[in-house]
Order: C-alpha cells, then sequence, then structure tokens
C-alpha cells in the first residue's frame, strides 16, 4: 500500500499523515463575504480558557447528535511572539522510536497553544518544493471533496476558518515573518478576528515578499502556501463516521491525498493493510475524535524510514526543472522507494518488492527479484519522523490534522548520544506484519552497521548498556 508507516509514543504504526479525526459540521456564518447561506445554525455557545459556561457548553457539545455541531465562542490563548526568528531556528530533532518491546497506543499528548504550527531555517525549501508541487500537481494535491448527499458536507466552511485562524496564529507567534492588513472592526463579532479586532483581508510572508488575499484566494491552498505543514480535514456524516473532506497534502512521501478523498476513518486505515488497527485502534480512535473538545489539542510523532538514492546514483540526471531537480532529498514523494508517483498503490508496492524482495511490503507477488537497486547505507537511508497535531475549530466543529515532516540523514544521526543503538532496538521490535508494513526489507541490511556504531559509543563513554532512558519524542 501507498501509505508511509506512522509510530506513536510507544511504536504504533498507523498511515502517515492519516491519523485524522472528525468535522462535526453545522451551518452558520463562517464569514460574512462567503458564509452568508449558511447562516442557520444555533447561537454560538461560549468556551474560553476563563469561561464559567465552560462545562455546560461541553455538556450541550456531548449531547449533540451524529453530524451536528453547536458552534462554540472560544478565545485562543494568547500567543508568545517567538525569539528567534525562523531562518536561525534548527529542526526539532524528534527520535519518536525507543528501546524494548513494540506497544500499540494511540500515542498522544497534550499541545502547547503556543506550538501549533513549528517554523524553521528549512522553511524556504520546503516553500519551494511545495510552490512547485502545487504549480505542477496541485488539483491531486489540493482538493476539496464534494458533499456527500445525505451523508456528509463539504469541507469548504472548515477551510475557510482554518485558513483564518492560521493566519491569526501566524501573524501573532512569528510577527517578524507574517504581517497582516484587517478589515474594519464589525458589529457583527462572529465577522471579526481573534480578540475582537478587525477580520484579516490579507497575510505577507515578508522574507518572501508573498502576500495572500483571505477574501479571494481558495483557502485550502492559501493555507499550504503559509506553512511547512500538510493538512488534512474531516467531517462527522449523520452515520457518525468521520470522511476526509479537505486537504492539501504535498510532501507525504508515499501516500497520495487523491487515493484517500472521501473515504471515512475506518476505511482509511483498513485500506491501508494499517496493523492492529481494528484489534486495537479504532474503537478507541473513533471514541476520542467524537469527544475531542475545543479547548484540548493533542500532538503526536510517528517515524519510518526512506531510503533516497545520491545525486551520483541518479542516471541519468533528472532533468532541470524536474521534481528530483527542485528535491532531490525525495521530501515530497519517495522516488527511490516507490517509483513514479503516477503509479497505482499496487504498482509502488510491486517496485519495492521488485527491489528490496517479496517481503518487504504488504502485497503478495509471485517473484521477486535479487538485485537491490539503491542499498540501504549511512548516505542513503534516512530518517523521515512526523509531527501531528490535532485541534478541533470551534465554529464549524472540524478537526484539523497537521503533518510537519523531518527528514536526517543516517550518516547524522549516529553521532547522536544513544541513537545508534536505538534505532537498531526499535526496527527489530517490530512484529512481522509491523515490519513488513514498515518495509523494513528496505534497509534491515543496515543493522551491523548500527550496532558497530552503537558499540563504538558504549566504548567512548558516551552512552551504555543500561542507558535505556529516553526524553520521548526525543
Amino acid at each position: 500500500m501507498d501509505l508511509q508507516t506512522v509510530t506513536t509514543r510507544k511504536d504504533l504504526s498507523l498511515p502517515a499523515g492519516l491519523f485524522i479525526s472528525l468535522i462535526i459540521y453545522g451551518g452558520y456564518r463562517v464569514w460574512a463575504r462567503r458564509s452568508a447561506s449558511r447562516a442557520r445554525a444555533a447561537t454560538p455557545l461560549v468556551l474560553s480558557n476563563h469561561s464559567t459556561s465552560e462545562m455546560s457548553a461541553l455538556a450541550k457539545a456531548k449531547e449533540r447528535g451524529p453530524g451536528e455541531w453547536h458552534a462554540v465562542k472560544f478565545d485562543y490563548p494568547r500567543v508568545a511572539s517567538s525569539a528567534t526568528h525562523f531562518s536561525t531556528l534548527k529542526p526539532i530533532p524528534y527520535r519518536p522510536f525507543r528501546w524494548g518491546d513494540y506497544h500499540v497506543t494511540m500515542g498522544i499528548r497534550n499541545m502547547l497553544w503556543d506550538e501549533w504550527i513549528e517554523l524553521d531555517r528549512d522553511f524556504a525549501q520546503t516553500h519551494r518544493v511545495c510552490d512547485y508541487r502545487m504549480q505542477t500537481r496541485g488539483e491531486k494535491l489540493v482538493q476539496m471533496h464534494p458533499a456527500q448527499p445525505g451523508v456528509v458536507e463539504s469541507g469548504h466552511a472548515a477551510a475557510e476558518e482554518f485558513l483564518y485562524e492560521l493566519a491569526e496564529y501566524l501573524s501573532r507567534r512569528h510577527p517578524d515573518v507574517y504581517r497582516v492588513t484587517r478589515h474594519p472592526v464589525s458589529a457583527r463579532e462572529d465577522e471579526n478576528g481573534w480578540y475582537g479586532e478587525g477580520r484579516i483581508k490579507t497575510i505577507t510572508i515578508v522574507p518572501f515578499q508573498e502576500t495572500h488575499n483571505l477574501d479571494m484566494e481558495e483557502p485550502l491552498k492559501a493555507a499550504r502556501s503559509l506553512i511547512q505543514e500538510d493538512f488534512t480535514i474531516m467531517l462527522e456524516g449523520s452515520d457518525g463516521r468521520y470522511y476526509l473532506q479537505a486537504g492539501a497534502v504535498c510532501i507525504a512521501g508515499s501516500w497520495r491525498l487523491e487515493d484517500k478523498m472521501g473515504m471515512p476513518l475506518e476505511e482509511i486505515h483498513t485500506s491501508g493493510h494499517v496493523p492492529k488497527y481494528k484489534d486495537k485502534l479504532q474503537m478507541s480512535m473513533e471514541r476520542y475524535f467524537r469527544r475531542m473538545p475545543v479547548d484540548k489539542p493533542i500532538v503526536r510523532n510517528n517515524y519510518a524510514f526512506q531510503v533516497v538514492a545520491q545525486p551520483e546514483m541518479r542516471r541519468p540526471a533528472p532533468p532541470a526543472g524536474s521534481l528530483l531537480d527542485v528535491d532531490p532529498g525525495e521530501l515530497a514523494w519517495a522516488v527511490t522507494m516507490n517509483g513514479d508517483e503516477e503509479t497505482s498503490e499496487y504498482e509502488r508496492a510491486k517496485h519495492i518488492n521488485d527491489q528490496y524482495g517479496e517481503d518487504a511490503y504488504p502485497v503478495s507477488l509471485p517473484y521477486r527479484l535479487e538485485k537491490v537497486e539503491t542499498p540501504a547505507t549511512a548516505e542513503t537511508l534516512h530518517l523521515r519522523t512526523e509531527r501531528q497535531t490535532l485541534r478541533r475549530l470551534p465554529r464549524t466543529g472540524a478537526i484539523v490534522f497537521t503533518i510537519r515532516v523531518y527528514q536526517t540523514q543516517l550518516a547524522e544521526l549516529v553521532k547522536e548520544p544513544g541513537v545508534p543503538g536505538r534505532i537498531a532496538s526499535a526496527i527489530r521490535s517490530w512484529p512481522e506484519d509491523v515490519a513488513r508494513y514498515k518495509a523494513r526489507g528496505a534497509y534491515e541490511s543496515i543493522l551491523p552497521y548500527l550496532d558497530k556504531c552503537h558499540a563504538e559509543q558504549v566504548e567512548r563513554g558516551i552512552t551504555s548498556e543500561e542507558d535505556k532512558k529516553t526524553n520521548f519524542p526525543f
């Protein structure tokens, strides 16, 4: 299948970029310009960090029927501006793998409000890659699924709400990077921005001299242009299931948004052959999404490994202006492992198994090829981690799932204290179904090298055989 492996704080394997939740849709005015036709919701409930009506608001929300949502008036906690310019911020070194046995959990933690969206010195390169992707494949990477009559609404209202929430957050968290203009304050409170200020009209990414008009642009594309994260939006249907109805996914690596649009949550996971989903995860995930409150966003991390051919290994060299020319590290799409992005799920799995053996990926094939086109080495193998946040939006009830991707070459990872041994332990701990899902056959030959690096660290006193403590997810 085409989904990258995900792992939680206890190494949970789920589809990368698709630990996604619900939107509970209720029509109402999202913003004055676009939403006059949707003004049919009840008066918003009041819910803020300091509101005495919080419990009653939550209680009423719990009483709703499937597919219903009562808009909530929520004051986003004040955001502290970053003291450091993004251009000097190193990517956060997430290392979400553990020593010892493999366990299946949801692996969620509370998200700090100041840390909804992460920005660092890779922003410019990620922006170039995503801009290229939206220009060349935009209709496949940025999608709004139409309403499914009688079941679930379109995600358009939620996408609009997300865009304005994002602009408010970014302009406060990184005021030197994002600058906004606002409409005059409206007499209608629901037509204003945060804290009673006028609704944002334009937002400019100052270092890129790029301005987006929030009143005029398509919300999914505008939102994706502002940040390093991909994102997806799910809506709760009248049947109580949660449907993938909108998203902008430019750097998934090994799954395609177009293959999953319109699917309910359980089908996204079962079609992806996620190990242990039905037995260990389905009920708890659906129950959690149903009950998730507006004021308790969460975060989780996962990891996978990706073989990336070195530039000198590519023959012929990628043409100028091609994806591999713009993105030689294969952040956007794992070309080395998955082949061409246009191929089907089955063909991509076949490509992996042709290279690394019939047991490398969970698709039955009648043959195998012994030759490995791109072997896993310290230079070709990369740790690919994701930081995922889930936050319910107050007006639509949408749960927006953001996915930030980080890549680190193994040659750099093995220099970190205790990391080589921890990686080797994690890879060996996977049950067979998880190992196939994570395509372990493509890189398990690297284990002796990891063992050697670990032994050298022990000999030099950098770590010890007894030191198995980690500060998850680092």
